[in-house]
C-alpha cells in the first residue's frame, strides 16, 4: 500500500508539472491548478518514515484528505488529456515534417543540379534555343527539361536559381531583351565575387540594350560593388560611366573614372604601357582627361 502510494505521488507530480508547462506555452496564465502534492524525499526509506509518522500522529481524516487530494489531480490530468495529446502530437508532426522536408529540399536540388550539368553543352555551343527549351530529341534517362522549366520546376532550389541566370544571358544573345530582363532580374546573386557580379552586369547590359539608361548606370555600379575587386569592378565602373558620357554627364562620369584610377591603381586600366621605350599612359588618364 505504501509503495503504491508512493507510486501514485510520483506521477501526480509529474502529471501536473507537465500539465503546467504545456499550459504555460498555450496562454501568458498558467491554468490555476488547485492542489500541488509536496516534492518527495530524498530517498524511499525516508519517504516510507516520513508516512508512516504522519498517519500515526494525524487523525483518521488524513488518509481521506490525501486520497481527495490524488483524485483532483487525476481529474485534471483526464480533464487536459486532450489539449496534452493534440500538443505532442503537433511537436511530432513538426519535427517529422522538418525532416521530410528538408529531405525533399535535398533530393530536389540534385535532380536540379543534374539538369543543370545536362544543359551546359548546349550554352557552350551557342546553341540557346535547346539550352532554353531542352532538347526533345533525347527522351531517356539524361534528357534536358531546358533552363525554363528547371527555374520553374525546381524553385526554391540554388540550380533554379542558376537557370534564371543562364536563361537570361541566352534570351539577351537571341534578342529578346525583355525576357532576359525577366530572368535575369530573378536571379539572386550570391556572396561570390564572380558568378554573382557577373549576372548583375548581365542585367545592367539588358537595360541599357532596352534603353532603361539610369537603371544600367545604377546596376552596372551595383556589379562593381559586388565583386569589389581589381579585375572586375573597373570594368563595370567604366559601362557605367561610358553611359554616362553618351547622356552628356560628364561630371558624374569623371567622378566614376578618378574613383577608379584611386581605389584600383593595380587594374588593367591604371598601368603605364611601354611602347619599344616609349612611356604610354595609363589608359584611365585619357578617360579622366577627355571628361574635364
Amino acid at each position: 500500500m505504501e509503495k503504491q502510494f508512493i507510486v501514485r505521488t510520483i506521477f501526480c507530480n509529474f502529471a501536473t508539472d507537465l500539465c503546467t508547462i504545456f499550459f504555460g506555452f498555450l496562454s501568458s496564465e498558467p491554468p490555476d491548478i488547485a492542489y500541488k502534492i509536496p516534492p518527495l524525499a530524498v530517498n524511499e526509506n525516508q519517504c516510507k518514515s516520513e508516512i508512516k509518522h504522519k498517519m500515526s500522529t494525524n487523525n483518521s481524516a488524513q488518509p481521506l484528505d490525501i486520497e481527495v487530494a490524488l483524485t483532483k489531480s487525476e481529474k485534471f490530468i483526464n480533464t487536459y488529456k486532450k489539449p496534452l495529446l493534440i500538443g505532442f502530437v503537433a511537436i511530432i508532426v513538426i519535427v517529422l515534417a522538418w525532416f521530410g522536408g528538408n529531405r525533399w529540399m535535398t533530393n530536389r536540388e540534385d535532380a536540379a543540379q543534374a539538369q543543370i550539368a545536362l544543359g551546359e553543352k548546349y550554352f557552350a555551343a551557342g546553341q540557346f534555343d535547346l539550352a532554353l527549351k531542352g532538347d526533345t530529341a533525347n527522351t531517356g534517362k539524361d534528357a534536358f527539361k531546358g533552363y525554363v522549366a528547371i527555374a520553374k520546376e525546381y524553385s526554391f532550389t540554388d540550380a533554379a536559381n542558376a537557370a534564371h541566370l543562364y536563361a537570361g544571358i541566352c534570351y539577351y544573345r537571341q534578342g529578346d531583351v525583355k525576357k532576359a530582363i525577366e530572368h535575369l532580374e530573378a536571379f539572386s546573386p550570391k556572396d561570390d565575387t564572380t558568378i554573382s557580379a557577373n549576372g548583375i552586369a548581365a542585367l545592367a547590359s539588358c537595360y541599357a540594350t532596352d534603353g532603361q539608361l539610369d537603371k544600367a548606370v545604377d546596376t552596372f555600379k551595383k556589379a562593381a560593388k559586388h565583386a569589389d575587386n581589381a579585375a572586375l569592378s573597373p570594368i563595370f565602373l567604366i559601362q557605367a560611366a561610358q553611359i554616362l558620357e553618351s547622356q552628356n554627364k560628364k561630371e558624374d562620369a569623371h567622378n566614376i573614372y578618378t574613383d577608379i584610377k584611386k581605389n584600383y591603381p593595380t587594374s588593367q586600366y591604371c598601368n603605364v604601357n611601354d611602347n619599344n621605350g616609349v612611356v604610354i599612359g595609363a589608359e584611365i588618364d585619357k578617360y579622366i582627361e577627355r571628361t574635364k
